[in-house]
């Protein structure tokens, strides 16, 4: 096989793999984690020392620096409490999503 070939595992129609697999899967969904979230996150200015505990360990990255304190993109927050399980200063609050 020269290096110009395809394998068949990767030439789909000749590996026998249905066209219509996880269709779902091949539309881009404009929905963000915001939009389902049912907590999100509120820092309490007065305790936050700006440590970047939260921003180390928030999965999405949707911590933001402030001149004085860390805020929250929630665009992209997706509302685990991560942030604030970890938070050393107790400075992030969950709080129910306004419905």
């Amino acid at each position: 096989m020269s290096r110009h070939e395809s394998y068949p595992l990767f030439n789909l129609k000749q590996a026998n793999v249905p066209d219509d697999l996880c269709p779902v899967a091949t539309e881009v969904s404009p929905m963000l984690p915001g939009d389902w979230r049912s907590m999100r996150p509120v820092v309490d200015r007065d305790k936050c020392v700006k440590c970047a505990v939260c921003w180390l360990y928030c999965p999405v990255q949707c911590v933001e620096e402030k001149p004085a304190w860390f805020d929250f993109n929630l665009k992209t927050c997706k509302g685990c409490g991560i942030c604030a399980n970890e938070c050393p200063q107790r400075a992030i609050t969950m709080i129910p999503e306004a419905t």
